[in-house]
C-alpha cells in the first residue's frame, strides 16, 4: 500500500471513530473475579433479612425461565426486572455473565440478591414469602435499588416501570391493593375519589414461543385526564467504554410501510401529540424495553432524561475509592405513553435486542389473517455515526458470521472466518490497491532521484515527478479509490462488533478474551493509572505490532534511512505515529473489534506478499 493510500485510510478511520471515542473517558474496567454460589433462603428466625425501604412497601414476584418480575404495591408498577443467566440449568437464556456480574457477586453481594428485598411468589401451591433473594445469577434489566450494608443508598420508586403518572404527582406512588396473587398473574388496584385504576400483569401460558414478553391490562374507571404509562429505565450498557441508550419508535406510514424513527436523546422532558406510534423502544444498547399497545390510545408520547444522581446505575457502586463510574455520568431515560379512561391492553417485551428472539415473538404475534405483524426486529439497532451507510452491510456480514457460528460454534473463531470471507470477497479491489503500491515501490528510485535533484526548486519536482507518473502509467490515487468502494463494508463491520447482542459475555480464551463487546484483560491490578486503568489489554498493542510491519513490508522509498529524501522520512515518521495513535485509539475497543482488525491486516500483509513474490516471479520470466 502506497503512502499516499495509507494516510488516506487512517484519515478516514479516524475521522469515523475520533468523534463516538475519543471524548469518551478510558475507565478502568472492574477485575473478573469468579462468582459465587447463588442461594435462596426461605422465611426462617434465623435469617437475616436485607434492609426494607421505609413506609409499607411490599414486593411481589412472577418468574418463568426467561425473566423474574417484581412489582411493588406502590403504583402497582414493576421494581424489578431480572435476566436469569444461561446455565446448564436453564438452556432457554440467552443472556451471559460479563466481568461486572461476576464482581457484584464478589465485592456488592448486598446490591447481588434477586431480588434485592423480601418477597412474596405463588409457588403453585400457595403463596410464600422469601426473606432473601437468590445471590447472583441474574442480570438486572431495569436500574434498581442500590443499598449498602446499614440502609438504601436511594429509592426509584419514581422510576419503576409501567407505573401511572399525571396528577396528583405523587400519584406513581399511591398505594394499590394487591387483589390476586397467581403463578403467572397478579392483579393490583388503586380507588381514588375521581377514579379507580386495574391493573392485571400475566406471562404467556408458553414462555417459549413469547420469551421476554409479559401480557398487561389496564383498567381506568371514572378520570382518565393526563395519564402517561412508563416504559421504566434500563440498566446501563457499555459499548466501547460507552453507554448507548437509544429511543425509538414504530410508526405506520401512509403508503402502510413500517418506519423506524430514533430520537434524539433529550435534554430534559420532549413531548408529542401528533404522533401514533406502534410501539415504543427503550433500549440500553443489548437490552430494550418496548411498550406495544394492542388497543388503541391516544396519539403522543413524552421522552425524559433521568438524571444519574436521581436514579443511579449499579455502575456508580464500582470501585467506590476511585468511582471510576460516577452517577452524573450516566443519566436514564423513560419513554411515556398516554392513557385514557378505558380498558388498555399491552404486550411489554423486556428482553435482549437478539435477531432468534425478537423473530420467535414476531412470528408468535404476527396474524396473517389482518396482516398484522409487531416487528419488533425493527428495533435492533447499529451503534455508530454512520449506521445510515453501514448498517445494510452490518446486516449482510451479521448473516456470514451467524452462519461461521453454526460450524465452529465459536464466535471469535466466526469473527476469523468472517474477516477471511470479507477478504476474499473484496479481493479484487485490495489486487488493485497493491499492484498500484507495487508500481509506486518499482519507481520509487528514480523518484528518489528527481527529488533530491530538484530539492532546491520543489514545483520543478513536483512537475517532474507527474510527468514520470504519467510515461510509467502509474496514478499514486489509484490505491485509494478501491479502498473508498469498500469502506461501507469496513464500517459496517466495526459496528456489527460493536452492536451485535451475540457476542456480549461471548468469550474466546477463557481467562484472556473473557467478552468480545469489551476490551481483552491479559493481567491486572489494584490501583488505576491514567489511560489504562488498572488492565493491561494485549490485542490493541499486538494491532500496533502488525500495523508497524505492514508499513515497513509496503514502504515505497528505499530501505537505508541515509538515501531517504526529507520527504521520505517524513512519510515514515507519519506512519509511525499512525501506528501508535492507532494502538491508543484501539485499547479500549472491544476485543471483537481488534481481534478483526488484527486478522485482517494479517491478511492484508499475506496478499501483498503473495502478489509482490508473484510480481516478481513474473519479471524473472
Amino acid at each position: 500500500m502506497d503512502k499516499r493510500s495509507f494516510i488516506f485510510v487512517i484519515a478516514l478511520t479516524i475521522t469515523l471513530f475520533f468523534i463516538n471515542q475519543w471524548f469518551s473517558s478510558s475507565n478502568p474496567s472492574p477485575k473478573a473475579i469468579a462468582s459465587k454460589p447463588t442461594v435462596e433462603t426461605v422465611f426462617s428466625p434465623s435469617t437475616t433479612p436485607l434492609i426494607t425501604p421505609s413506609g409499607n412497601e411490599e414486593f411481589f414476584v412472577l418468574e418463568n425461565a426467561y425473566q423474574q418480575i417484581v412489582f411493588s404495591n406502590l403504583g402497582g408498577a414493576i421494581a424489578e426486572i431480572n435476566l436469569p443467566f444461561a446455565t446448564k440449568e436453564n438452556t432457554k437464556s440467552i443472556v451471559l455473565p460479563t466481568d461486572i456480574d461476576r464482581n457484584f457477586a464478589a465485592d456488592n453481594s448486598f446490591n447481588d440478591h434477586f431480588p434485592s428485598f423480601p418477597y412474596y411468589i405463588n409457588t403453585g401451591t400457595g403463596v410464600k414469602k422469601i426473606e432473601q433473594g437468590t445471590l447472583g445469577g441474574y442480570y438486572p434489566l431495569l436500574r434498581r435499588a442500590l443499598l449498602s450494608q446499614k440502609k438504601p443508598l436511594n429509592s426509584p420508586i419514581r422510576y419503576y416501570a409501567l407505573r401511572i403518572v399525571g396528577e396528583p404527582p405523587e400519584m406513581d406512588r399511591k398505594p394499590y391493593t394487591l387483589k390476586r396473587l397467581e403463578k403467572d398473574l397478579i392483579e393490583f388496584e388503586c380507588a381514588e375519589s375521581n377514579r379507580k385504576i386495574t391493573k392485571i400483569f400475566k406471562l404467556p401460558s408458553n414462555a417459549e414461543e413469547a420469551p421476554y414478553c409479559l401480557e398487561v391490562s389496564i383498567k381506568v374507571d371514572g378520570d382518565g385526564r393526563g395519564l402517561w404509562l412508563t416504559s421504566g429505565v434500563p440498566e446501563v450498557e457499555l459499548i466501547s467504554d460507552s453507554a448507548a441508550p437509544a429511543l425509538t419508535y414504530k410508526i405506520t406510514k401512509s403508503n402502510g410501510k413500517s418506519a423506524i424513527e430514533s430520537l434524539s436523546l433529550p435534554k430534559e422532558c420532549i413531548a408529542s401529540t401528533g404522533i401514533y406510534p406502534n410501539w415504543v423502544c427503550n433500549a440500553n444498547g443489548f437490552f430494550g424495553l418496548i411498550i406495544d399497545p394492542l388497543t388503541e390510545i391516544p396519539p403522543g408520547y413524552r421522552a425524559c432524561k433521568i438524571a444519574g444522581v436521581e436514579d443511579p446505575s449499579r455502575f456508580s457502586l464500582i470501585d467506590p475509592e476511585y468511582t471510576p463510574y460516577p452517577a452524573d455520568k450516566y443519566p436514564g431515560y423513560e419513554f411515556q405513553l398516554p392513557l385514557r379512561a378505558q380498558t388498555t391492553q399491552l404486550r411489554y417485551y423486556a428482553g435482549p435486542l437478539q435477531t432468534d428472539i425478537l423473530q420467535t415473538v414476531d412470528r408468535t404475534f404476527a396474524d396473517p389473517a389482518t396482516g398484522y405483524d409487531p416487528e419488533y426486529t425493527l428495533a435492533l439497532s447499529f451503534h455508530g455515526w454512520f449506521t445510515f451507510i453501514s448498517e445494510p452491510f452490518a446486516k449482510f456480514l451479521f448473516i456470514l458470521m451467524n452462519l461461521f457460528y453454526k460450524i465452529t460454534s465459536s464466535w471469535g473463531i466466526s469473527i476469523i472466518l468472517l474477516t477471511l470471507a470479507l477478504r476474499i470477497m473484496l479481493y479484487p479491489l485490495n489486487a488493485w490497491s497493491i499492484k498500484s503500491t507495487l508500481k509506486m515501490q518499482k519507481i520509487a528510485p528514480k523518484v528518489s532521484i528527481i527529488q533530491e535533484k530538484y530539492k532546491k526548486e520543489p514545483k520543478r519536482a513536483q512537475m517532474e515527478i507527474m510527468a514520470l507518473y504519467k510515461e510509467q502509467g502509474v496514478n499514486p490515487l489509484s490505491g485509494c479509490f478501491p479502498l473508498l468502494i469498500q469502506l461501507p463494508f469496513l464500517i459496517g463491520m466495526f459496528d456489527l462488533l460493536k452492536s451485535a447482542f451475540e457476542l456480549r459475555g461471548a468469550s474466546f480464551i477463557p481467562g484472556w478474551i473473557n467478552n468480545l463487546t469489551a476490551p481483552d484483560v491479559l493481567f491486572s491490578w489494584n490501583y488505576p493509572v491514567i489511560f489504562f486503568g488498572n488492565q493491561f489489554h494485549l490485542l490493541p498493542i499486538l494491532l500496533g505490532g502488525v500495523m508497524w510491519a505492514q508499513q515497513r513490508f509496503s514502504a515505497t522509498g528505499p530501505k537505508d534511512p541515509r538515501l531517504m529524501t526529507d520527504q521520505q522520512k517524513q512519510q515514515k515518521m507519519m506512519g509511525n505515529i499512525m501506528t501508535l495513535v492507532f494502538a491508543v485509539m484501539f485499547y479500549h475497543f472491544p476485543s471483537g473489534l481488534n481481534l478483526y482488525w488484527l486478522s485482517s491486516m494479517g491478511l492484508g500483509i499475506l496478499q501483498q506478499w503473495f502478489m509482490a513474490r508473484k510480481a516478481a516471479l513474473s519479471v524473472k520470466r
